[in-house]
């Protein structure tokens, strides 16, 4: 019964994490009343909290593994306590940045879950499992939209400290209702680490959680005082318009873990990356309002999906070192939100637009687009080479004129022969001599009329036995009819 509640209770320990972790972006447009910051003192006031929340998911997703989300999760709650009490009677810029440091424990937080909760469901859900735990991104909605209307009424330091309240009830609740007997893996982190960081897969899956976690986060922390000082709009208005797009790109993080398990997870990639790229050419022109909103939008959608789609490839890849995995792709992700509010902020106290910043994202969406087509043929490919590998069936493939350019394993058991004395050579080595001329002719007519033949044939192995087997040969034709490959599937029948 206790394991039942696990998906619904860490989701809601990731709503509240997020929810504190966003606080100081949330709030800015009031702190920046009562506390004198620059424009560049604002985007790393409102970044910084990114910065721990992405390098400490490493440790917290292998600790999660070792000790079990019940106890991350409530200590984590706590630490948080001192940071938030601390921001709350900031005065100061220096302030503001050493309590935003240590708010990056409540996004870190991400990395329990996503390590925790595939231990309870079979793989092949994984996906929509780390899909609605991901829902959780919807704490980040609800302070942006909650935090300004309580600061209007309260002040912003009063609305601040209300998360204590939170923060502690959700402690007490995680340690009585956590799973005591979560599963535990004790490997030594470096183990763990050394097992998997030369894994190109690892550092792609990581880049593509770049692009769509971190376009999230980044616009998360970077709309409510990029609405107020570009568009001019009210405070409360900024932070609607904030929830708005993390509601629609939370709404579409399951949608996007769905897909990766009903469909395929590249080719949801690549309509991802696709709309990336689109929405980064749409905003670098600076569009009024109306546009503006538009190509926000289809970026919450498109990081919404992708960032379910991108957990789907880690059981894929990293099934028995999904703990460590998924805290390395998490911190990426973390990583990815925290350097574009820096960035633009740089370019246009440089250029006076941000069309350079948003026009490297498209550039970067159409190199991951190009990246994911390119998994997506060398899946097919390797799944193509594991199937003739691992066959029972004997495999020897020929180009049209009839050398032999590959074969299988089944193929040297039978006959002997090893595949590197028997590349570039004829298949005639295989000959028994005892079908004449007229048995290859027919052979050939069936072939080029029906595509195939089919049936017993005496051939020599290396040693000089002949023996009887079943073959079958297939014409493999390309999409305008020719043909490029025979293959020759075979079995030995003089055993049987």
């Amino acid at each position: 019964m206790v394991q039942k509640w696990q998906l619904p209770l860490q989701t809601l320990n990731l709503v509240v994490g997020f929810m504190v972790w966003v606080i100081l972006s949330s709030l800015m447009p009031f702190i920046k009343e009562s506390v004198p910051l620059s424009p560049g003192e604002v985007a790393w006031v409102t970044a910084i909290p990114v910065l721990l929340g992405s390098l400490l998911r490493i440790p917290i997703g292998y600790w999660s593994n070792r000790f079990g989300a019940r106890k991350l999760f409530s200590i984590s709650f706590l630490l948080l306590l001192v940071p938030v009490f601390y921001i709350s009677k900031a005065t100061t810029y220096t302030d503001l940045l050493i309590g935003g440091v240590f708010l990056g424990i409540g996004g870190a937080v991400f990395s329990i879950g996503v390590t925790s909760l595939p231990k309870y469901f079979p793989k092949e859900r994984h996906g929509s499992i780390n899909g609605i735990y991901g829902m959780g991104n919807i704490g980040t909605a609800v302070t942006t939209f909650a935090a300004p209307v309580l600061a209007k009424s309260f002040g912003w330091a009063t609305t601040v400290q209300m998360f204590i309240l939170l923060l502690v009830g959700f402690a007490i609740l995680t340690f009585f209702l956590g799973d005591k007997n979560e599963p535990k893996v004790n490997t030594p982190l470096r183990q763990q680490m050394m097992s998997v960081y030369k894994n190109k897969k690892l550092w792609l899956v990581s880049l593509f959680y770049f692009i769509t976690f971190g376009c999230f986060v980044a616009f998360t922390v970077y709309l409510p005082n990029f609405l107020v000082s570009h568009f001019q709009i009210d405070k409360v208005d900024a932070g609607m318009r904030t929830a708005g797009f993390i509601l629609l790109a939370t709404i579409a993080r399951p949608v996007g873990g769905w897909l990766g398990d009903r469909w395929n997870p590249f080719k949801t990639l690549m309509i991802v990356f696709a709309g990336l790229a689109l929405a980064g050419i749409l905003l670098s022109f600076s569009p009024a309002i109306q546009m503006y909103t538009a190509g926000c939008l289809l970026v919450a959608l498109c990081a919404g999906i992708g960032n379910g789609a991108v957990f789907k490839l880690v059981p894929m890849y990293f099934s028995k070192q999904a703990g460590i995995v998924n805290g390395i792709v998490s911190a990426m992700g973390g990583l990815g939100g925290f350097f574009p509010p820096l960035v633009l902020t740089l370019l246009f106290n440089l250029t006076g637009h941000y069309a350079i910043g948003f026009m490297a994202l498209s550039q970067f969406a159409l190199a991951s687009l190009i990246i994911v087509m390119w998994l997506f043929y060398q899946e097919k490919l390797q799944l193509a080479a594991t199937i003739m590998e691992n066959t029972g069936e004997a495999i020897l493939i020929t180009d049209p004129k009839g050398v032999i350019r590959s074969a299988n394993q089944a193929f040297t058991r039978v006959t002997g022969y090893a595949m590197d004395e028997v590349i570039g050579k004829s298949p005639n080595i295989l000959k028994s001599g005892k079908q004449d001329a007229v048995f290859y002719q027919k052979m050939w007519e069936s072939i080029r009329k029906n595509g195939y033949w089919q049936g017993e044939i005496w051939n020599r192995k290396k040693n000089g036995e002949q023996y009887l087997q079943w073959l079958t040969i297939s014409a493999i034709q390309d999409d305008a009819g020719d043909t490029q490959y025979y293959a020759g599937m075979f079995s030995e029948l003089t055993k049987q």
